[in-house]
């Protein structure tokens, strides 16, 4: 690969990383430490969704990121052809 399309390519990376690093941060920080106090006020399932969210629904965000993550990456491979699957 070419030196401007490498460049390209390792910059979509990290913007595509600095994003959902920013949304993990913010969902676990943010939510689960901040905010804590005012998501408390609000009932969920019977329990104080500041409590919920950090110990249930900050890791249902973070398995999406995975898959978010991998499907992403694909479309950047597909795009700078650097796949390593034959089939894409």
């Amino acid at each position: 690969m070419e030196d401007p399309k490498r460049n390209a390519y390792w910059r979509a990376n990290i913007k595509l990383m600095l994003i959902l690093l920013s949304v993990w941060f913010l969902v676990s920080f943010g939510f689960g430490i901040l905010l804590v106090d005012e998501l408390n006020t609000i009932q969920f399932f019977g329990f104080k969704f500041g409590f919920w969210w950090a110990q249930q629904g900050s890791i249902y965000v973070f398995v999406i990121l995975i898959f978010v993550y991998s499907a992403m990456m694909k479309r950047i491979d597909k795009k700078y052809e650097t796949s390593d699957l034959e089939d894409e």
